[in-house]
């Protein structure tokens, strides 16, 4: 299986599946940001505005999502 096959590969993840990922990828970033702290603390607000716009984002992919599903 080359690397383009492993990208196009479709899986289903139970909810309780996602939580580990998404706790792994939660860890990852806090290690980052722990270890660059003096590097990222000059783009706080830039961050804080990226992550404004994402979260309104995913949360109305999520509703519209849910509409659809309902």
């Amino acid at each position: 299986m080359n690397i383009i096959d492993f990208a196009k590969a479709k899986t289903t993840w139970s909810n309780a599946e996602f939580i580990v990922f998404k706790l792994s990828i939660t860890c990852g970033y806090l290690i980052i940001g722990a270890y660059f702290h003096a590097l990222f603390s000059n783009y706080y607000i830039p961050l804080f505005i990226v992550f404004g716009i994402s979260l309104v984002w995913t949360i109305s992919l999520w509703a519209k999502k849910m509409k659809k599903g309902a």
